[in-house]
């Protein structure tokens, strides 16, 4: 298919990016939400995505755990948040 190697690489590239971009040295996830509400979850990521928040949308990460039991599935939103930088020492 034309054009295929190309895009693999673009999307290794990419993937090596945000790996050294969120590398644990540069920063930690601080947990902005934590919801057993799919509902409150789906409003919270949609004003974290708006585009008066102010908030970095790369660096915010919604995942949603999902048990074997309905009911018992629950979110949570991250967001990155870099180490302060480091006064030199001049």
């Amino acid at each position: 298919m034309p054009g295929q190697r190309r895009r693999k690489r673009q999307h290794h590239e990419a993937s090596q990016r945000s790996a050294a971009r969120f590398a644990p040295e540069n920063g930690r996830w601080e947990v902005l939400l934590e919801t057993g509400d799919e509902s409150e979850f789906f409003a919270f990521v949609r004003r974290i995505h708006g585009p008066d928040s102010g908030i970095d949308r790369s660096a915010v990460r919604p995942d949603r755990f999902c048990a074997r039991e309905p009911g018992r599935a629950w979110c949570r939103v991250s967001l990155f948040v870099p180490h302060p930088a480091t006064p030199s020492d001049a």
